[in-house]
């Protein structure tokens, strides 16, 4: 209906027009029924912004087409104080932790969960535990550096992660052997990360996060947490092909968040990126189950399959066998995935 001030004769101004440049399809009221109104057409150049399957993205020596089954990368922390207990910089096995080889060390836990099937390894040296130990990037850097040398030595054809917040972690571990960057604080006003990321040419896992459990709205929050933090790192010079976003289950979030966010899962996939999922061991699982970190392997693997079922594409675990055999099976009843050989008929 026309402004009061204005005749319905009267014509639009120009300045108010819906130029055909901008998309805009003129009505055709000659032809009746829906040619009769004006609409929008989609830019020549322009997509269709529509949830769908990320294209196919290389990392490193691999390439992961998104949506033909359920990645799992597997978790190497060279630390001394990992809330789940497997720092390879901690005493154990009977070897006292300044004895003990954390570069072979770290070779044969790598080696073990390829031969599991790990797709992936991410390489940390801070934990990112509530309460952790701040580590500088000159240390965190000596841990996590000659371990990312000696596993792309050891394991070529292994895509490898370094997790870390600190620019110059990532600049070194990405010259050092590293396809990817996993930045925890993904969703910081910061982008140096990304920055990074970009000048190597490398893929980057933006993970939301917070330094305190307060939310007014948590999913539409986190999604839009997300959604800034990709355009952040667009803006910075990561292609929008090379980001994978991680909703930061127990990350800034207090139990009962985090098993909303994985009930609502889904809500992730409107962001059009591939989603990374962590849960794996985390205080969530064993305030539920009354279980310290090493025995909530079931646990995980249920957040696994709930994940899947919800559209994730990687899971980032510790004890990779029972995850990928979970995996594989959820895959091939969500994802429509057979292994090679397969006999099951139609």
């Amino acid at each position: 209906m026309p402004p009061a001030d204005r005749p319905a004769s009267e014509p639009v101004p120009a300045d108010r027009a819906l130029p055909a440049e901008r998309g805009v399809v003129a009505p055709d009221p000659g032809r009746g029924g829906g040619a009769a109104t004006p609409s929008f057409a989609l830019p020549a150049d322009g997509s269709a912004g529509l949830p769908g399957m990320p294209d196919p993205l290389a990392i490193g020596p691999r390439t992961f087409a998104w949506g033909t089954r359920t990645f799992v990368m597997g978790i190497l922390n060279v630390t001394p104080d990992s809330f789940s207990g497997d720092g390879l910089l901690a005493a154990g096995d009977g070897v006292p932790a300044g004895r003990r080889d954390v570069v072979a060390a770290a070779v044969t836990l790598a080696r073990r969960m390829v031969d599991e099937g790990a797709d992936l390894l991410d390489v940390g040296g801070e934990s990112s535990r509530p309460g952790h130990a701040a580590v500088s990037a000159a240390d965190e850097a000596a841990r996590v550096v000659p371990v990312i040398r000696a596993l792309r030595a050891a394991l070529p054809s292994v895509p490898l992660s370094v997790d870390t917040t600190k620019p110059a972690v990532a600049d070194a571990a990405l010259a050092a052997g590293a396809h990817l960057v996993n930045d925890v604080w993904g969703v910081a006003e910061d982008d140096a990360l990304a920055r990074v990321a970009a000048a190597h040419g490398a893929p980057l896992v933006v993970m939301h996060n917070r330094a305190e459990a307060r939310y007014t709205a948590l999913v539409a929050e986190i999604v839009a947490d997300l959604q800034r933090a990709v355009e952040r790192a667009m803006a910075a010079g990561v292609p929008w092909e090379r980001l994978i976003v991680d909703p930061g289950f127990g990350f800034g979030k207090a139990p009962s968040h985090n098993l909303t966010l994985l009930r609502e899962l889904p809500a992730l996939r409107s962001l059009g990126r591939p989603v990374l999922l962590g849960t794996s061991r985390k205080s969530t699982l064993g305030k539920v189950l009354d279980l310290v970190p090493a025995e909530r392997v079931e646990a995980t693997v249920a957040t696994t399959v709930l994940g899947i079922g919800a559209g994730v594409d990687m899971v980032r675990v510790h004890d990779v066998l029972p995850n990928v055999r979970a995996a594989r099976m959820a895959d091939a009843v969500v994802r429509g995935w057979r292994p090679a050989g397969w006999e099951g008929g139609p």
